[in-house]
């Protein structure tokens, strides 16, 4: 298998995964399968996230008139279009004015169910940013600032997620809550490694597994405690209303249940390759860390297939996903994906046969139009720019648009992490 085919092969396995992670069909199955839908007075859905949209509209789809209203928080772009559910665009991953006003009026809608209704929640990855609504005492704007501070030290989203619950009044299961005495239902779409309910959309219907002492040991880490906003550091150093915990009487009224994942788009992404004729093999679901140590591992797995046949003898296709965290140290246009494979590149450089892809789900990549990339081993031969020094200043995306080699898909309505492909025909 030449280059060429690996390419082609490469997009229609990204394309078979990408369509196993559809929001609508998820959402769609899941209503469907409900008995209890009737029993309700009335029906009020609520939400946020990348695919907050497509979730909307499916549920609209099944519920038609049973939904008596509902204010979702969606990313600006979204083109999903819904009658009975307002979609508010909002700027992610730094969270914006609309969004806090649209988390305003999500807190509205669930103050206002009462014991015989149903909120129906729904959550996908971008939540946390879609969805701020500053605990008091805390500005907008302070919220801002200590989210950019997390994401430029490359913090994990489980990091970040332990400080957000605790400076706003939604998150860590504080919508539940508000919710209360009203049933709950949380339909998720996982964008989280190891599919963990408290930190997905930072987990606004589940039990908090984290505490103010964990958030301070976030900031603690990177060295943030007096670089955060004095508003920020006071409420989390006093420590002063504590999210819901597991155990809390709240939560017997509240059933949360992932409908779409990254090990489900994986298992579809082997089914795909072994169809095009390639011994597969999924590494995992769960890959974290620096961009650049992942991917140059990954460079390593594709060598030893090509130098030794294993794991697996050529044609071969390793899959993997998870999402990865870039340390900002220049001032350049990219995403982890593009990082992913521009490090990668460097790698596999002269080897024949051989590719990277890495792509992010929901059809972006860090503040580009890109999803990723996609690199082989003669893609540092062919570029006129020095490969070394754009990883250098984070310069992935001008790397790869000369070369025509950015992956762009547009809003795919979806979002469950990162997919990796290394394949070596």
């Amino acid at each position: 298998m030449e280059i060429k085919q690996l390419r082609r092969d490469a997009a229609g396995i990204l394309k078979a995964a990408l369509k196993a992670a559809d929001p609508t069909v998820a959402v769609e199955a899941a209503l469907r399968k409900r008995s209890d839908l009737d029993k309700y007075d009335r029906i009020f859905v609520v939400g946020a996230g990348k695919a907050g949209g497509t979730m909307a509209r499916a549920a609209e789809k099944v519920l038609g008139l049973r939904i008596s209203g509902g204010v979702v928080n969606v990313k600006d772009g979204d083109t999903a279009r819904t009658k009975r559910i307002e979609l508010i665009p909002c700027g992610h991953p730094v969270p914006d004015e609309r969004g806090a006003a649209g988390a305003t009026r999500i807190a509205e809608v669930c103050a206002d169910a009462g014991k015989n209704d149903l909120v129906l929640c729904l959550i996908s990855g971008g939540a946390s940013a879609l969805m701020p609504a500053p605990a008091a005492g805390i500005t907008l704007p302070e919220k801002q600032e200590t989210t950019r501070l997390l994401l430029a030290c490359g913090a994990t989203i489980h990091e970040l997620n332990a400080v957000r619950k605790h400076i706003s009044t939604l998150k860590g299961g504080q919508l539940a809550r508000l919710a209360a005495p009203a049933r709950v239902v949380s339909l998720i779409l996982s964008d989280v490694v190891g599919d963990d309910l408290d930190v997905i959309g930072s987990g606004p219907t589940a039990p908090d597994g984290a505490t103010f002492v964990t958030a301070l040991t976030v900031l603690d880490k990177f060295s943030l405690r007096d670089k955060v906003p004095a508003s920020v550091r006071q409420r989390l150093e006093a420590g002063v209303g504590e999210t819901p915990k597991a155990g809390d009487p709240l939560f017997r009224r509240v059933e949360n249940r992932i409908v779409g994942s990254n090990q489900k788009s994986l298992e579809v992404a082997f089914t795909a390759a072994k169809e095009k004729g390639y011994r597969s093999l999924i590494l995992a679901s769960t890959i974290e860390g620096e961009t650049r140590d992942v991917a140059r591992l990954h460079a390593a797995i594709a060598r030893q297939i090509r130098d030794h046949g294993q794991p697996l003898k050529a044609p071969a296709c390793i899959i993997s996903g998870g999402e990865t965290t870039v340390t900002i140290r220049g001032d350049g246009k990219g995403g982890r994906n593009q990082e992913f494979a521009l490090a990668a590149a460097l790698d596999i450089a002269g080897l024949p046969n051989v590719l990277v892809l890495s792509a992010g789900t929901d059809g972006t990549d860090g503040p580009t139009d890109a999803a990723g990339a996609i690199a082989d081993g003669n893609t540092i031969s062919r570029s006129k720019v020095d490969a070394r020094q754009a990883l250098a200043n984070n310069a992935s995306y001008h790397f790869f648009e000369p070369l025509n080699d950015l992956i762009i898909t547009g809003s795919t309505g979806t979002n469950v992490m990162d997919l990796h492909l290394v394949m070596v025909g």
